[in-house]
């Protein structure tokens, strides 16, 4: 344990620069100057015998070495957290939790959950950072992630917390100008509204067929980057769209919209899923959030709500505790194999 005291600063700059982004600003988080945090860092990579960071004057960014280092040491440095509450017998959440999450999902569905968190643990703070786009949770110093089901980062584990469907819809108004088409081929007769994803994937529209999924790829009017943007367009009656079943959920109670080619259209689900550090010495402001989170979008019926074998929408399941619990015993994430669809010829 000898110089363990020097090195555990070290540990503590060198995680919060590369959460920070630089030394200066890891300085005002940590309330050192930024020579004392480059100094600490400098002396952890040397006693370590490899270099974490590489500086510019302009820029940090974390080396191979530095990321692996960084993601262990956040890591430990929560168990350390949790071992103190522990000895002082206060579980009592307090500090900053940074929390990532796609922009439509968060605001909402996870915004509107936090006063309450707030309320109940005053001490607590939290950071949502909304985006769409790739996130590096680990190497972008997030404590909590929502994303679409994947591999959990390295130091991660995943808690499922939705599946959502994906369906066809417009509205009542343009279909009365353009008429439902028969099957998939008559789309090419419609005006489309489409979504580019941050990677620049623009999803294929699936359907039923003599047995097979066909995958389509969509000619689509208009192309958009939000979900909830391509909702505001179809709600205008700017044509037919492929949507999660939660955005569209109080729309297609209302009849504001109307799910089209249910029959036919093979959406497949969308796995939601939370990331965050192992459980074991897990630190009481994240456990905080991740319980919060899970009760809470456990709740909700837009999340509940799931399709019949011929694709028409049942309502949310009565009492959402029952799926939330269901979600809890799962321990890692289903593994699914998907049918690969067979490509039809253009219509």
């Amino acid at each position: 344990m000898k110089g363990f005291q020097h090195t555990l600063s070290g540990w503590v700059c060198a995680v919060q620069a590369a959460d920070s982004g630089s030394f200066t600003a890891a300085a005002r988080v940590l309330d050192l100057t930024p020579a004392a945090v480059s100094k600490n860092v400098a002396a952890l990579e040397a006693r370590l015998g490899a270099r974490l960071f590489n500086r510019t004057t302009r820029q940090l960014s974390l080396t191979d070495e530095g990321r692996r280092f960084v993601a262990q040491a956040r890591a430990g440095l929560q168990q350390l957290e949790a071992a103190g509450a522990a000895a002082r017998n206060d579980d009592e959440p307090e500090g900053l939790v940074r929390l990532s999450c796609g922009h439509g999902f968060g605001r909402r569905f996870v915004l509107p959950l936090l006063p309450a968190l707030l309320q109940r643990h005053p001490r607590l703070r939290v950071e949502l950072s909304l985006s769409d786009a790739r996130v590096d949770l680990v190497r972008d110093g997030f404590d909590v992630g929502i994303r679409g089901a994947a591999a959990p980062p390295e130091g991660m584990v995943a808690r499922p917390l939705c599946s959502i469907p994906l369906v066809l819809v417009a509205t009542p108004e343009y279909l009365s100008r353009v008429p439902e088409p028969a099957d998939w081929r008559g789309l090419a007769a419609h005006q489309l509204v489409g979504v580019r994803f941050a990677s620049g994937h623009v999803a294929a529209w699936s359907f039923r067929e003599s047995g097979q999924v066909l995958a389509w790829q969509p000619q689509a009017a208009l192309m958009l980057s939000d979900p909830e943007a391509v909702l505001d367009a179809v709600l205008a009656h700017m044509g037919i769209a492929q949507i999660g079943l939660h955005h569209a959920w109080p729309e297609l109670q209302s009849g504001a919209l109307k799910q089209v080619l249910a029959r036919q259209h093979e959406g497949g689900l969308v796995e939601m899923a939370l990331f965050y550090p192992h459980r074991i010495g897990l630190a009481p402001r994240v456990r905080a959030l991740v319980e919060h989170l899970v009760q809470g979008l456990g709740t909700l019926p837009e999340l509940q709500v799931r399709l019949s074998s011929s694709g028409r929408i049942q309502p949310p399941i009565p009492g959402a505790r029952k799926a939330q619990l269901t979600a809890q015993a799962r321990s890692r994430m289903p593994t699914r194999t998907p049918r690969r669809p067979s490509k039809p010829s253009a219509p």
